[in-house]
């Protein structure tokens, strides 16, 4: 009777009811591959929140995290009453926003520009040409940027004052800054950012096109109604991943380009941090700074997955 019962129940039941331990010794080599992954991510990410809590001390290397005296949010009192609190975060803010306007479309119409494309050849040395600047190290990618940049020698410098036009001065008026970050980075990253929607482009039914012809529609017109709602998906995904980053501007390439006259709009969270940090040696209000950091990245994250979630059946969770 037990045995007939067991036949009857679905699968998942009869998984389920047998144990984590005994799934695990069943499918042992599966939990084997994904070890490596879960060690990874439990030393590197989820270990060193253990030192999260100095961000509420007044930690002292030599009595350590645990012997330091507790202080509260006095780190973060101290931060949110500097004077420079808002300019870092507008700077920060204002990159973001600037990098998400103009970075995060353009992958997505290379993508569909490059699957309109017939010409074998033509298609893939334009592909290469786009992805190549992302295989550029920040460190030399920074040294060309300034090379191109430089007021007495630049190549782009020259190439504007050919028109006669006198050329701005590109790394030092703050103004310019984040349009140079921007663009830059955009130069580097938007051709490799086509390859996620052009895999999901290789998704579309060839008989959608095909009766889309049949009823006399263009070629514009069959990538505005099919191609482009197929992808809708994989950039709603890739936009709630990119909000919730809202804050986390990386510093090794403003760090590289940051100098005592684009100081102004150039100074984010993340440059603040390493400063006080690493340099200053402040290590509890610069952890203070990195949690506030995180935590808004956080609540960015999940205030947008739940707008998705909400609007659409696109969420990551």
């Amino acid at each position: 009777m037990k045995d007939k019962a067991r036949q009857a129940l679905p699968v998942s039941a009869i998984s389920s009811s047998g144990g984590l331990g005994k799934r695990v010794k069943r499918n042992w080599e599966l939990y084997l591959f994904i070890l490596p992954a879960l060690l990874y991510f439990a030393v590197f990410h989820y270990g060193p929140m253990y030192g999260i809590q100095i961000a509420f001390k007044h930690f002292v290397p030599t009595k350590g995290i645990t012997g330091s005296e507790w202080i509260g949010f006095q780190h973060f009192e101290r931060f949110f009453n500097s004077h420079y609190f808002w300019d870092l975060l507008w700077n920060t803010l204002s990159i973001s926003f600037y990098e998400l306007a103009v970075g995060f479309p353009l992958p997505i119409i290379l993508a569909l520009a490059f699957n309109e494309i017939r010409n074998g050849a033509f298609k893939k040395t334009v592909q290469t040409v786009t992805y190549a600047p992302h295989f550029i190290s920040i460190v030399v990618m920074a040294g060309m940027i300034i090379t191109f940049l430089s007021p007495s020698s630049g190549m782009i410098v020259r190439v504007i004052e050919a028109f006669g036009i006198d050329a701005p001065q590109f790394l030092n008026d703050p103004a310019w800054f984040k349009t140079v970050y921007v663009i830059s980075g955009v130069w580097q990253n938007a051709g490799w950012g086509t390859i996620i929607y052009l895999a999901a482009l290789s998704a579309v039914d060839p008989q959608l096109h095909e009766a889309a012809i049949v009823d006399g529609a263009s070629r514009f017109k069959r990538m505005l109604h099919i191609n482009l709602p197929t992808i809708i998906p994989t950039i709603t995904i890739l936009l709630i991943l990119n909000m919730g980053n809202i804050l986390g501007v990386g510093y090794e390439k403003i760090l590289l380009l940051q100098n005592s006259l684009n100081l102004e709009s150039s100074d984010v969270i993340s440059t603040f941090v390493y400063r006080s940090g690493l340099v200053g040696q402040q290590y509890s209000f610069s952890t203070a700074v990195g949690v506030f950091n995180s935590v808004i990245n956080a609540l960015m994250l999940i205030t947008v997955n739940q707008i998705a979630k909400r609007t659409s059946e696109t969420s990551l969770w």
